[in-house]
């Protein structure tokens, strides 16, 4: 397939973009690589799937991959709505993976406008782009964030979304609700993901891993929130890019049978999906610390906080949805993940 990736430098997506060239296809890489953190990690990330960093730095300019003959990045801003349509009009993309979003939620309480331009005008631009082009599947990401005040856990596809804590989970609930109303109307096929709590790899420095090992290794206090005592749904970045490739191939269909009395919030009489993706496996945060401690050797000096707004209790992913429709479950454990990430970690800023 010609394979659409927006946010191709971030976390997620270039290990998506890795995945999806190393299954034959052939991919349109695009990320605005803004400052929201170190654009030098993004320009690695880049650099890794064979793309110059000087060229990579370059607006609207396409660059040839020189290690992936079948893919191409273009620097690019999916909110500016006449590159979005003319990158549209270009390449008539078989699929779309939109990974590109303003993430954060903390951020999104001093810096909303930022979330607004990002993750609602560049998520119309590219339903815009997928119905005039016709695109046989878009696939976007959406986040555990959605189930805000909810306690019922483990959280279910089927649960209600009606109640966000953040900007940037309402965000998210947005995108959600907009994809279905393209669906519906145009009969574009869409399937949402919820991620739960990404780590691995090539994560974002403002992510908690990479804070809690930047301090133990260089021997600074580290925040812990409601003192350690939330739990998450940590989801290792192998996981999340593996359901992303098998949603891909996955069509959604109308659901004749679809309930319009009693509505299962999960499908839809038009062509539309959305599924949890993690682990499963809710871990405390006051563990979760202890594991990056145990792996480099060294204790924290913790800095115990209140728990912060916007944040949630605890994140709990129910899976099955995901494991019935692709055949895959995440599972990598807590362990192993951790001991992967404080490898790349150790290595990667020795020698930057």
């Amino acid at each position: 397939m010609k394979i659409l990736v927006t946010g191709a430098a971030g976390f997620i997506g270039a290990s998506t973009v890795k995945k999806l060239l190393e299954e034959g296809n052939e991919v349109i890489g695009i990320d605005n690589i803004n400052e929201y953190y170190d654009p030098n990690l993004k320009f690695k990330r880049l650099n890794c799937l064979g793309i110059n960093e000087e060229a990579a730095g370059e607006w609207c300019k396409p660059v040839k991959s020189e290690l992936y003959p079948d893919f191409t990045f273009m620097r690019m801003d999916i909110a500016d709505k006449e590159c979005a349509s003319r990158l549209f009009e270009e390449h008539h993309f078989d699929s779309v993976v939109h990974l590109a979003a303003q993430p954060g939620v903390r951020y999104s309480i001093t810096h909303p406008q930022v979330y607004i331009e990002n993750n609602i005008n560049g998520f119309l631009h590219v339903l815009e782009g997928c119905r005039q082009t016709k695109v046989g599947h878009l696939v976007f990401a959406s986040s555990s964030s959605v189930y805000g005040l909810n306690g019922k856990t483990p959280f279910s596809e089927q649960d209600t979304t009606a109640h966000p804590v953040s900007l940037y989970a309402a965000t998210k609930k947005s995108n959600e609700l907009m994809a279905h109303a393209y669906s519906y109307i145009y009969g574009l096929p869409v399937t949402g993901l919820r991620f739960f709590t990404v780590y691995g790899p090539w994560g974002r420095p403002d992510m908690s891993p990479f804070l809690f090992m930047d301090g133990i290794l260089n021997d600074k206090p580290i925040k812990v929130f409601n003192n350690g005592d939330m739990l998450r749904d940590f989801t290792f970045i192998d996981d999340i890019v593996e359901s992303v490739a098998r949603i891909v191939k996955i069509i959604p269909q109308r659901q004749d049978n679809w309930d319009a009395q009693n509505p299962d919030p999960s499908s839809s009489s038009a062509p539309y999906r959305i599924y949890n993706v993690g682990n499963q496996n809710p871990t405390k945060l006051s563990d979760y610390i202890e594991a990056i401690e145990n792996e480099i050797g060294k204790k924290a000096a913790k800095e115990m906080l209140p728990m912060q707004p916007g944040d949630v209790y605890q994140t709990f992913a129910d899976s099955s949805a995901l494991a019935e429709a692709t055949g895959f479950t995440p599972g990598v454990c807590l362990k192993d993940g951790i001991r992967e990430t404080v490898k790349w970690y150790k290595e990667f800023y020795k020698n930057k």
